[in-house]
């Protein structure tokens, strides 16, 4: 599981936005016990006085920083957000959206595709936030992405997998690209179901922030996608569609 060249420990990537307080927000990322945090440059600025209370914590925290673009309606909004945390992180990772559909948050492919190969030209390293589509999944390949980010379902919404066919087909047609699940995670189970496809990792935010106790659930999550990856590499047996006993008639007693 290589990201651009780095290697976490954990396969869930953790965001750091509506959380009830920095505590609790320092209390969830270290019970998840994840090495990438995202941040959204303009929200936490915004919230917190400029963000340097922000930034401390996440630096005291240890973590890798994977700054996004998230509330970009256009290229241009994107890139120039991109290239604002560019400078402000130090980092060349960028978490890339670029929206399309106000109700349901999801990407506009087209925009996402071009602004995708503006960045990767200027050198970023793109984790694009985008659908199960395997033809946009080539288009942003094909722009320089080394890693692909589909969405489990809308932006905090909490269905899950909407669609596990297209991402185990997904999963089947980049055997060798990175692929994260992002968006729509909603429970632990979720998230062990996507690492059963073969995911590299998840992304997820509002399931933790917003849980009753959030870093309760941020272990939950852990030890979800940890137990899902294990799954996948033991090998699951396949699904059949008649009953099979588990235990043997072979031998059985035969009663007149």
């Amino acid at each position: 599981m290589d990201f651009y060249g780095f290697t976490p420990r954990s396969r869930l990537f953790l965001g750091t936005a509506q959380y009830p307080s920095p505590a609790v927000l320092q209390k969830s990322v270290e019970a998840a016990g994840v090495d990438v945090v995202t941040v959204s440059l303009r929200r936490e600025a915004g919230r917190l006085g400029g963000g340097q209370d922000f930034w401390a914590l996440i630096r005291s925290l240890g973590v890798r920083v994977l700054p996004n673009t998230a509330g970009c309606h256009s290229v241009k909004e994107a890139v120039t957000t991109a290239q604002m945390a560019r400078e402000v992180f130090g980092t060349p990772w960028i978490k890339l959206e670029v929206i399309g559909e106000a109700d349901t948050l999801q990407p506009d492919v087209f925009g996402l595709v071009e602004a995708a190969r503006i960045l990767c030209a200027e050198g970023f390293e793109v984790f694009p936030y985008m659908t199960e589509d395997l033809v946009v999944a080539e288009r942003l390949v094909e722009a320089g992405c080394r890693v692909l980010m589909p969405w489990g379902a809308p932006i905090g919404t909490g269905k899950g997998l909407n669609n596990p066919y297209g991402l185990r087909a997904l999963r089947a047609h980049f055997p060798d690209v990175p692929l994260v699940v992002d968006a729509g995670i909603g429970l632990p189970s979720h998230a062990a179901a996507a690492m059963e496809l073969g995911y590299d990792a998840v992304l997820l935010n509002t399931a933790v922030a917003k849980a009753g106790d959030p870093a309760a659930m941020a272990a939950a999550f852990a030890r979800a996608v940890e137990a899902g990856r294990l799954a996948f590499e033991a090998g699951p047996m396949e699904p059949r569609d008649m009953a099979a006993p588990s235990t043997p008639v072979l031998g059985r007693a035969l009663l007149g």
